[in-house]
């Protein structure tokens, strides 16, 4: 359970690194950061793999490059659901969820592949 709250924290701090790092992704504040983690986690545990099964025909003609354009849809839904974060469009919700990916999967790396 302390693990799972780590990585939300975590999570929450990669979001605010976007924000950051990218001017077309804004967070408020951090407890807005948490909320928005959480609701992305949700989306992609539950949302995501549905989706990526209904468009399996469209990934598999762009070679897995439809991948993206879901990740990114989601990213901008999220930020339409959650207030105190905000994605300015199509382009800045794709770059946003390129670096939010990154990020997650570096610090991941980093701090819980140590712990084992």
């Amino acid at each position: 359970m302390l693990m799972l709250l780590a990585r939300w924290i975590v999570n929450a701090a990669a979001l605010l690194l976007v924000a950051y790092l990218y001017p077309g992704v804004a967070v408020t504040s951090f407890f807005a950061a948490l909320i928005a983690a959480l609701v992305l986690g949700l989306v992609n545990a539950v949302v995501r793999p549905i989706l990526v099964l209904l468009t399996l025909p469209v990934t598999i003609l762009t070679l897995g490059l439809f991948i993206f354009v879901i990740n990114a849809l989601l990213f901008w839904f999220v930020a339409n659901v959650v207030q105190g974060f905000a994605v300015s469009g199509f382009v800045a919700a794709l770059v946003g969820s390129i670096l939010y990916s990154v990020i997650t999967m570096i610090t991941s790396w980093l701090l819980f592949t140590k712990s084992k």
